[in-house]
């Protein structure tokens, strides 16, 4: 991890909705979608020192993390949007904050870049390969890369080419069509061939954007042209669907290119894929066994040294799903930090202070069984970590401010010696939830808050942190 930081503390800040909106509409709605899982920018390295926020969160979320994960004098700025939605604009409205950033000294961490976090957070004179050097188009020549590279379609062009000299790696055919009607033709033809295929549009982040389309789903639709009317309008993707299955079917790996364009492996793991929408990780020693991990490892490099040579700077990761031969095909590539970096993050801090290297698993969206506001939700997980404890597993909570939402969530990472025990945790955490909306079924109460009729008890604000 000294790669990534220096191992020096840093400054994060939750840019998720910004940088999607790079690849999206730009609109505030987009931005304010990424703000729930902004809370991972607690993890972008292994010790902040500033951390900057979209949406306000409750002092015993940090407190407890500091706790365990022994961060010193952390200074939490929430609420930081602009009325854009995006951070960047909260930023420009805080001057004593940006100052304040700009004068620690401090490694500035974002999720991904972007030309607004550029220009407002890039150093006065960028170090010589950093990837910050501006260009004609006023990008600098890592914001290029990564422009060029999520979206799929270049990602498989790369991967065809780096593919042949790396022996276990098949990559499979696509297709860019660019009209409904193309589309609803290309459905045709591969339901008339019995073929399952995955329908992608060209950028999306966390699986969204991308479906798995039956012969059987086109019938019921109505046939092609009724199934192709109800994807998004404009340029598409067709691949072809890789059959597999199994513990081993959605790998990743996260390495980090340095600011000489090095590229520094930093991990394999199984993400937990629901549908096409990824849900967590697990990472560690023993999770992925040496063959596949090193298939994984070696085409991953290949392409980090790609990207290096195009100027790109930063962290990455490549997403394989294996096919029924045990053979990885690759997907995407993520030119950002990825919800598998934060796995790798606590896994480097605990190893730090405890010794070893844990096997971390993340939970980005458990369910809760009800709405809860700060103080229930506190309780509500101290307990969960307590009985996690006793179980020799340690929970961290790493998405805290969803737990109000109309469908209530958090996230959480669980670090443990043993997969049975992450597997045993995982499930008293799942229970301990669903629990919720019993207990408000067995006493009567909405679990949803209160009714239209009540007026909901009034709590302390925690007073805000101001620049």
């Amino acid at each position: 991890m000294t790669a990534w930081t220096g191992g020096a503390p840093a400054v994060h800040i939750g840019n998720v909705g910004d940088f999607n909106a790079q690849f999206a509409d730009g609109s505030p709605a987009v931005r304010r979608a990424g703000g729930h899982y902004a809370c991972l920018a607690a993890f972008y390295s292994p010790d902040p020192r500033i951390l900057v926020l979209p949406r306000q969160v409750d002092d015993f979320w940090v407190r407890e993390l500091s706790r365990v994960l022994e961060w010193q004098d952390i200074a939490v700025y929430g609420a930081v949007a602009g009325e854009d939605g995006g951070v960047v604009e909260g930023l420009r409205s805080r001057p004593a904050l940006l100052e304040r950033i700009r004068r620690s000294g401090l490694p500035v961490i974002t999720w991904g870049r972007t030309p607004e976090s550029e220009g407002l957070l890039a150093p006065p004179e960028p170090t010589a390969g950093s990837g910050s050097d501006v260009g004609p188009d006023g990008l600098g020549q890592a914001l290029r890369v990564t422009r060029r590279y999520e979206s799929k379609a270049a990602a498989h062009r790369l991967f065809r080419t780096l593919a042949p000299a790396h022996p276990g790696i098949v990559v499979p055919a696509q297709e860019r069509l660019t009209s409904r009607r193309e589309t609803a033709r290309a459905l045709a033809a591969r339901a008339a061939a019995g073929a399952t295929v995955v329908v992608k549009a060209e950028y999306g982040v966390g699986g969204y954007g991308t479906t798995v389309v039956t012969p059987g789903q086109i019938a019921e639709a109505g046939g092609a042209r009724a199934l192709a009317k109800r994807l998004a309008r404009g340029a598409v993707l067709i691949e072809e669907y890789v059959h597999g299955s199994g513990p081993l079917r959605n790998l990743t790996f996260d390495a980090v290119v340095d600011d000489k364009g090095a590229v520094h492996p930093v991990g394999v793991g199984v993400m937990d894929i629901d549908g096409t929408s990824y849900q967590g990780v697990t990472v560690g020693p023993g999770t992925v066994p040496d063959a596949p991990a090193g298939v994984a490892e070696r085409f991953a490099a290949a392409v980090g040294g790609a990207l290096a040579a195009e100027g790109y700077r930063g962290w990455y990761d490549v997403d394989f799903v294996m096919d029924r031969a045990g053979r990885l095909a690759p997907v995407e590539i993520n030119l950002r930090l990825t919800g598998p970096a934060v796995a790798f993050m606590i896994q480097a801090r605990l190893a730090r202070l405890q010794g070893g290297l844990p096997l971390v698993r993340t939970l980005d969206r458990l369910p809760l069984g009800a709405r809860l506001p700060a103080a229930a939700l506190a309780d509500h997980l101290g307990e969960a970590s307590l009985r996690c404890r006793s179980l020799g597993v340690t929970l961290l909570t790493t998405v805290v401010t969803a737990a109000f939402e109309p469908d209530p969530y958090v996230g959480v990472a669980l670090a443990a010696r043993t997969s049975g025990a992450l597997d045993a945790a995982e499930a008293v955490v799942r229970s301990a939830n669903e629990a919720l909306g019993r207990m408000f079924l067995e006493t009567g109460v909405s679990a949803s808050g209160p009714s239209s009729g009540a007026s909901p008890r009034r709590t302390r604000r925690p007073r805000r942190r101001r620049s």
